[in-house]
C-alpha cells in the first residue's frame, strides 16, 4: 500500500514536472515567435530606401506621401531629398504612432514634414496633392481597399507614382499576428501580388514597375496614375 501510494506520488511528480516543462517550451517557442515577428516587421533600412529613392526617382520639389508612416523613416529620408521647396505628408491611423510621429518632426525640426490621422477609408490627404506616395507593408491591413485605393488615386497628381511594398502571405505569420477585417481573398497575413495588381488596376491606376526582389522576401509594385484622371 505504501509503495502504491510512492509510485501514485512519483507519477504525479512527474506529470506535474512535464506541465511544467510544456508551459516553459511554449513561452519559449511565443517569445521566439514573437521575436521573428518584430524582425519581420521592422522598419526599413537605410540601404532599402535609398532603393526605393532610385527607384522611383525622388527629387528636389517633389510632394511624397509616407502612408501608414510607422515611425517615419522612410518620409523624413524623402523630406532631406525634397528639400525646401517640396514637402512630405506622414499619414497614421494609429493614435499612439501619430503622436510619436508629431513628436519627431517637432525635435528634428522638420518644416517641410505634415502629419495627418488618416482614416480607415480615405487617405485624408488634399487632392492632387502628390508626385510620389509609398506604402510599406501597409497595404495588406486595408479593411476596405476599394474605398482606399480611390482615395489613393485622387491624392496623386496625374503621372504620380505609387509604391506598394509588401509580401504574400506567410501561415507562420498568419497564425502569430492574424490582420483582423481584411477581404478573405489575402489568404493570411500578407496579399499575393496578382490580388494587390488587380485592385490597383480595377480602380484606376496602372503597372509601371514590379520588383520581386525586395528585401525580407517581399516585393515592390509601382503603380502610376494616367493623365486625365
Amino acid at each position: 500500500m505504501a509503495d502504491s501510494a510512492r509510485n501514485n506520488g512519483n507519477f504525479f511528480h512527474v506529470v506535474g514536472n512535464s506541465k511544467q516543462q510544456m508551459r516553459k517550451h511554449r513561452r519559449v517557442l511565443l517569445g521566439i515567435v514573437g521575436l521573428s515577428v518584430l524582425l519581420f516587421l521592422n522598419a526599413a533600412s537605410t540601404e532599402e530606401i535609398a532603393r526605393l529613392s532610385r527607384l522611383m526617382g525622388w527629387k528636389a520639389g517633389q510632394t511624397l506621401a509616407d502612408v501608414g508612416a510607422g515611425a517615419g523613416e522612410i518620409g523624413i529620408a524623402a523630406a532631406a531629398v525634397v528639400g525646401e521647396s517640396g514637402k512630405v505628408y506622414l499619414t497614421e491611423l494609429d493614435t499612439q504612432k501619430l503622436s510619436a510621429l508629431q513628436e519627431t518632426v517637432q525635435r528634428k525640426g522638420l518644416k517641410n514634414v505634415l502629419v495627418v490621422e488618416a482614416a480607415e477609408k480615405k487617405t485624408n490627404l488634399p487632392d492632387n496633392c502628390c508626385d510620389e506616395i509609398v506604402l510599406r507593408r501597409v497595404y495588406h491591413h486595408f479593411t476596405a481597399p476599394r474605398e482606399m485605393d480611390a482615395s489613393l488615386l485622387r491624392s496623386l497628381k496625374p503621372q504620380g507614382e505609387i509604391a506598394v511594398i509588401d509580401f504574400p502571405p506567410r501561415k507562420w505569420l498568419s497564425e502569430s499576428d492574424p490582420v483582423k477585417g481584411v477581404p478573405a481573398n489575402r489568404g493570411g497575413h500578407g496579399i499575393p501580388q496578382e490580388i494587390l495588381i488587380e485592385e490597383m488596376t480595377s480602380a484606376g491606376f496602372t503597372v509601371d514597375k514590379v520588383v520581386d526582389d525586395w528585401p525580407e522576401d517581399s516585393y515592390c509594385v509601382v503603380f502610376r496614375k494616367p493623365a486625365g484622371k
